[in-house]
């Protein structure tokens, strides 16, 4: 059991429920707003939230504007949820800093698991030593890369970089969603950089190294065949 909250906003009581449904069944605590006023209401009251999910298209104060007065007094993560597929959204709502996008209709399984990858590089939920993936272990505690039993030498960011895709497997991840999280947000180097730390993850981890699939136009994504 955890203690962690999480602030859904979104003026659609239906995916309010739909959301909370899926969190309370990992047991997260859950609270509601209609709009953006509400949830500034509850910021200010509660400085306990974990996580805000944020709508964009809401009455009163839309998503931009919610997410604007958050970054004033909060670092909270915020993951923003909106119907618009543009690229410039998406843009924008990283340059307000937001740590995730993400596009309705999405699943709510692949929104708990995004959550779950958020909270767990926040340091809010316990880190689980040891992770496995087919072939892979990965030591967090020591940084211990192992293929099969034997030890494989990453560097720092290629073990983050490692890291990320395993807590996000089965997720397709842009270059762009790759730098916000794993090179931070004051990255402005080319993005071909991940391709480059692939190559080499993908050299070093031998027949694992087929569980970064490549997403052509696209980014990555860790499978587990």
């Amino acid at each position: 059991m955890n203690d962690l909250k999480i602030l859904v906003v979104d003026d659609e009581a239906r995916m309010r429920k739909i959301v909370k449904d899926f969190l309370v069944a990992k047991d997260y605590i859950v609270i509601e707003a209609g709009d953006g006023e509400e949830a500034l209401d509850i910021m200010y009251k509660d400085n306990k939230i974990d996580l805000v999910i944020l709508d964009i298209m809401m009455p009163k104060m839309d998503g931009w504007e919610t997410c604007r007065e958050i970054r004033k007094f909060s670092k909270v993560p915020i993951i923003m949820l909106t119907a618009k597929g543009d690229e410039m959204d998406e843009l924008l709502g990283f340059e307000l800093g937001i740590d995730e996008y993400i596009s309705k209709p999405f699943s709510p399984k692949i929104l708990v698991a995004r959550i779950d990858a958020i909270l767990r590089r926040a340091n809010k939920l316990n880190e689980v030593d040891i992770i496995q993936a087919g072939k892979l272990e990965i030591n967090k505690t020591s940084h211990i890369v192992t293929v099969d039993g034997e030890p494989v030498e990453l560097s720092f960011k290629e073990f983050e970089l490692l890291c990320y895709f395993v807590e996000n497997k089965g997720i397709a991840l842009s270059r762009e969603k790759i730098l916000n999280s794993v090179w931070n947000y004051d990255y402005f180097g080319d993005a071909r950089t991940i391709d480059t730390h692939v190559k080499k993850i993908r050299s070093k981890l031998g027949p694992c190294g087929e569980y970064i699939k490549t997403i052509w136009g696209m980014g990555y994504k860790f499978e587990v065949d």
